[in-house]
């Protein structure tokens, strides 16, 4: 039985990240009412801008996703136009490090020009994005600490979702978490179909199990050495490192670990600090050694998130795209960059699937 679309119920967005915002934000823009729930304390999902404590004006640094690549990215390029965001091209200039050998002197090599496709980073952070599309929602629309664990289908066809002791009724739902997550903390009455939790359940989730630092310095140093900051390492533990100072004054370094979650979970974050800044050293010199402060998220021990499956590393890029077959006569649709059919894993790929999955209730919206 097909689901029938009710004007006048409110539309029920669960979760607040990126593809959660930009749904919710559209359908505002059309005039539909929208109640977003979300289990953090905060909004963005796997968007985190920090500051550091007590000391802010050294900038924000981004623990999640960090650049979008205006070539190649349009959605997002067109958004960030839209919402007058302030961009800064990520810092690449000089020469690039390979660390092949903890007792080897790193190579240095300066990439051919146009070897790394331009990217752009926002001022503020990715938050500042975030932020904006919180903006354009009415007040009280986000509701935070709000942890959906059921949705059921009625007779009539409402459907109920059960978040921390109280009861939202609507006849859509937009669900904006990764399907992982959905499919391990979310009871469904009636029951998804096996073929379909199956299909959520090998939708790995993007980040889920890396982790990511940033180290803080009162300048970027190894600029004035002729190096780019964009380094690679087979020795570890951070195998990709790359400039993230904010364009304040600030230096920064930020790197992918390429330890596995179950490795770093064993050593713990003190002896992880310890490692990275003896690599930082190798390779930048001494001056690496005074930084200002570390900045550390391990995305595989964060429950909203990770699941366990998420520990195991990705060995291929995932088979990201659409999730079909809703039991419900379309009252649930699926958004979230893991559900993209371009760009997945990316900021690029959220949007685009928000608003293709708001493209497609609009259509249900308009018949009914």
């Amino acid at each position: 039985m097909r689901n029938q679309v009710k004007k006048n119920a409110p539309v029920i967005i669960v979760g607040a990240g990126l593809s959660g915002l930009r749904a919710a934000s559209l359908l505002t823009a059309h005039g539909i009412e929208c109640i977003v729930l979300e289990s953090r304390d905060r909004i963005g999902g796997r968007v985190l801008t920090l500051e550091v404590l007590d000391n802010p004006e050294l900038g924000k640094f981004d623990l999640g996703p960090t650049w979008f690549w205006p070539r190649s990215e349009k959605i997002i390029t067109q958004l960030t136009k839209e919402l007058d965001l302030e961009t800064f091209n990520q810092f690449n200039e000089g020469r690039m490090l390979l660390e092949r050998s903890q007792h080897e002197t790193p190579q240095q090599h300066l990439l051919p020009e146009g070897a790394m496709e331009p990217s752009l980073r926002f001022v503020g952070g990715v938050q500042s994005l975030i932020e904006a599309l919180s903006a354009t929602l009415p007040s009280g629309a986000i509701q935070l600490n709000t942890r959906v664990t059921s949705i059921h289908q009625e007779e009539d066809g409402t459907i109920c979702l059960e978040a921390n002791g109280k009861q939202f009724y609507t006849t859509a739902v937009i669900i904006a978490i990764p399907p992982r997550l959905v499919e391990k903390n979310i009871k469904f009455e009636p029951e998804l179909p096996y073929e379909l939790k199956s299909f959520l359940i090998d939708k790995p989730t993007w980040m889920a199990g890396q982790a990511k630092v940033i180290a803080i310095y009162d300048r970027p140093f190894w600029r004035e050495a002729g190096l780019s900051g964009f380094a690679s390492s087979w020795v570890g533990p951070l195998q990709e490192i790359h400039d993230a100072s904010p364009g304040t004054g600030t230096g920064a370094l930020f790197g992918f670990f390429g330890l596995q979650a179950k490795k770093r979970k064993i050593l713990g974050e003190g002896k992880l600090m310890q490692l990275v800044l003896e690599q930082l050293a190798r390779l930048y010199g001494p001056a690496a050694e005074n930084v200002n402060t570390l900045l550390f998220k391990d995305w595989s021990s964060d429950t909203d998130t990770a699941v366990e499956e998420d520990a195991e590393p990705l060995r291929d890029y995932p088979n990201y795209g659409p999730v079909y077959g809703d039991p419900w006569g379309e009252g649930i649709f699926f958004t979230g960059t893991e559900t993209a059919d371009q760009q997945g894993g990316h900021l690029e790929g959220a949007i685009q699937s928000a608003d293709r999955i708001v493209a497609r209730f609009l259509e249900r919206y308009d018949e009914a």
